[in-house]
């Protein structure tokens, strides 16, 4: 590729072109032994949206009128993570939901509740940016795509959440199918990455190897309409299966995808 002549002599950056296509940080070059201060402040930007993404709390009313405003009921639990230090502290209570929350949802079946083909789970995880960017048009790809016939319960939005919350979750409510949507732990360019776990018959003490993840979902990786697509294959075989996690191999990638994605499946778990 020819390029322009650069000003004042300098030579064109033969790694420009590269970096169009990619947010990975290459051919940093140096300022005598250290980094360029323009790479230096990139990066500290980068760390502190990291950072940020795992401290600023969810604003789960504002989630909830937004997934309202398409359709969806839903419905506010917390885990016994009194607050984000604990949260971050002590991942057991993550997994668990807080006594007035587990009790209210027993009280809820109780009183007898639609049979639940597949209940979504939305959970802040380590990234309430990556939920609030990605969960709403993610949501709305689902229940569009949603085949004949399956039943969708209320959106559950849990605070200071892990992942295995949904298997509580979706033991009380009595869901055959639970999908957490997570945000991920951050990345220096992916603060906003969300994933999806899919558990069958979803109790307490699941395991990871019990579930499957669809990993990167944003629009620089697994677009929404294609997460979507991707889920409700893994949902169809694993009602066939009667089950989910490494006995079920995701094969969806035959299916058509959004055109020109990028996107990747991982077994990452939370």
């Amino acid at each position: 590729m020819t390029h322009e002549p650069a000003p004042h002599g300098i030579p064109p950056d033969p790694w420009e072109d590269l970096r169009a296509h990619t947010q990975a940080r290459l051919a940093l070059g140096r300022a005598g032994a250290a980094l360029p201060t323009a790479e230096l402040l990139r990066f500290g930007l980068a760390h502190a949206q990291a950072r940020d993404a795992v401290h600023i709390p969810l604003d789960a009313e504002a989630l909830a009128t937004q997934l309202q405003a398409q359709g969806c009921a839903t419905l506010p639990v917390h885990s016994a993570a009194t607050d984000r230090a604990t949260y971050l502290l002590r991942p057991d209570l993550g997994r668990r939901l807080c006594d007035a929350d587990a009790q209210a949802l027993r009280e809820s079946s109780a009183n007898g509740t639609t049979p639940i083909d597949l209940l979504l789970v939305v959970a802040d995880g380590l990234s309430s940016l990556a939920v609030a960017r990605q969960a709403p048009p993610l949501i709305d790809a689902i229940r569009q795509q949603a085949p004949a016939g399956w039943q969708l319960g209320p959106v559950v939005i849990a605070q200071q959440a892990r992942v295995a919350l949904g298997d509580e979750v979706g033991a009380l409510l009595g869901a055959r199918l639970v999908a957490v949507l997570i945000g991920e732990r951050p990345g220096l360019s992916s603060p906003d990455s969300l994933g999806i776990y899919l558990t069958w018959h979803p109790h307490v003490g699941r395991n990871d190897a019990q579930r499957n993840c669809i990993s990167n979902v944003r629009p620089e990786g697994l677009p929404p309409a294609a997460a979507a697509a991707r889920l409700w294959w893994l949902c169809q075989e694993a009602r066939q299966l009667g089950l989910t996690g490494v006995g079920l191999k995701d094969r969806s990638d035959g299916m058509t995808l959004v055109a020109g994605s990028s996107h990747q499946i991982s077994d990452r778990s939370d």
